[in-house]
């Protein structure tokens, strides 16, 4: 079975970035024309009219054929392959594959679907289709609020061994904060640009006043909890020290987090990019647990964990730099130790703005910024065909093409952002798709042809530089 490490290289030919005074993309020139790479439409899981349209009407703008194809493919992606809806007891039910791994993220499930989002007001089916992905993780919350991902029912999985409390409904039990942060993030902005309250059920709020015991519990103010998690395995990212709790902490008011948002184990388990998401998504509970729901009580509870967070992070996350001012640590421990470096999954320091976590033009977030998009970040990789981050979960040299696609949309220019899209578009190795990684210096060698949210991330990209800067896709690129 395929894993997230598992790798899927192709022999092709490689391509480059052209400001780093490369050679721009062969593939132009050996593909006789860009046929669409999506599924027939019979084949399609589902197909929404608001996306078609989308597609055509952004589609037409955008001058470059190679970039118009990548467009085309990317951005329906997750309907065209990964969502599968049912109804159960007349609710939506929506299970959301990642792609080439059979089994729904927490994380990964809402990313694939926030794209479509801005379209449910005129898409009814879609709007369903999101629905019952909030039906689905709230479930899953209350199955399990330390699990990242799930089946599609209780049939157990590859890593049933690992010694944590694994349950058939399990895919994997690795304990992210962002994991019950995602399914916030996504009922919240459900609920802003629908109007709609009706996914706050007893089953969500039931969901939400887990997310917010777990975010407690896990602050280890009255010890280490209940979650700890060993793996058999020679990869020691894959795996917790010290019985599986982690390393030490001091207790300071941050949230540990045992593995980051690549599955990979945390080194100082309090986690700076995801604190910050779960302020972010506190704030929004908070919100709705006093809008929706009337429950005073749970918001007011909501809002005093996500001051408490949002103090410490101001306290402990925050070092000087001898060379780039005030930044960001990615991880630490409240003993004083911290971690400078950035990873390509979401969410990451560079991510902080698109999770509306800080404000893009925030001095401690552009000195950040600085240091990760730098070689002063351990996991910046700089080769022959392209520059970006990536992280130890594929290893050193492979750059993440959502890396990429997050400087972009965090990005306000627009020399930066063309130079991310010639980047991503020299770098699909003639799939017409966004993997997992790429090699520095040879695209062909790249893992996970089939990676949804990558591909539906692009399309994102592409949209908001249709909607702001639209002279960008008026050229060549």
């Amino acid at each position: 079975m395929l894993t997230r490490r598992h790798f899927i290289k192709l022999n092709g030919i490689a391509t480059a970035g052209l400001s780093l005074g490369l050679t721009p993309s062969l593939f132009a020139s050996t593909l006789p024309a860009f046929e669409s790479q999506r599924p027939k439409l019979a084949d399609r899981k589902f197909t929404s009219k608001a996306v078609e349209a989308i597609i055509q009407k952004v589609k037409k703008d955008i001058k470059d054929p190679e970039l118009a194809w990548l467009f085309e493919n990317c951005y329906p992606n997750t309907l065209d392959t990964t969502v599968n809806y049912s109804e159960e007891g007349g609710k939506p039910d929506t299970f959301v594959i990642t792609g080439d791994i059979n089994a729904m993220w927490m994380r990964d499930s809402s990313a694939q679907v926030w794209p479509y989002l801005p379209l449910i007001k005129t898409d009814p089916a879609l709007k369903k289709l999101i629905q019952g992905v909030l039906s689905r993780q709230a479930k899953c919350v209350q199955i399990d609020p330390y699990a990242n991902a799930f089946n599609q029912g209780p049939t157990g999985s590859e890593w049933d061994t690992d010694r944590t409390d694994m349950k058939p409904e399990l895919h994997e039990r690795k304990w992210e904060i962002d994991s019950l942060c995602y399914p916030v993030r996504l009922a919240y902005n459900y609920w802003k640009i629908s109007g709609d309250t009706g996914f706050f059920d007893q089953s969500w709020q039931k969901a939400g006043k887990i997310i917010l015991n777990t975010f407690k519990e896990q602050q280890r103010k009255e010890g280490k909890g209940p979650y700890h998690f060993q793996r058999k395995t020679e990869t020691a990212s894959d795996t917790a020290p010290n019985r599986g709790y982690g390393n030490p902490v001091k207790p300071v008011g941050l949230i540990c987090s045992i593995f980051r948002p690549s599955d990979d184990a945390t080194i100082y388990p309090f986690l700076i990019p995801s604190n910050y998401f779960a302020v972010t998504s506190l704030n929004q509970m908070a919100e709705m647990y006093a809008t929706i729901g009337n429950d005073n009580t749970t918001a007011a509870a909501c809002k005093a964990l996500a001051t408490e967070v949002d103090a410490a992070l101001k306290k402990y996350a925050v070092a000087q730099h001898p060379k780039y001012g005030q930044i960001l640590a990615f991880e630490v421990d409240g003993y004083g130790n911290q971690l400078f470096m950035d990873d390509s999954n979401v969410p990451s320091l560079l991510a902080l703005p698109y999770l509306d976590s800080l404000p893009v033009t925030d001095v401690l977030y552009q000195n950040t910024r600085k240091f990760v998009l730098s070689e002063d970040n351990p996991y910046f990789f700089k080769g022959k065909i392209a520059e970006g981050i990536g992280g130890p979960h594929v290893g050193i040299g492979y750059i993440w093409p959502m890396a990429i696609i997050m400087r972009g949309l965090t990005s306000n220019n627009k020399d930066e952002i063309t130079e991310c899209l010639k980047m991503l578009k020299t770098t699909h190795a003639g799939t017409g798709f966004m993997h997992e990684s790429f090699n520095k210096d040879n695209a062909s060698d790249f893992t996970r042809k089939w990676f949804a949210w990558a591909n539906t991330l692009f399309g994102e990209l592409i949209i908001k530089i249709h909607q702001h800067y639209p002279d960008i896709l008026q050229k060549t690129i």
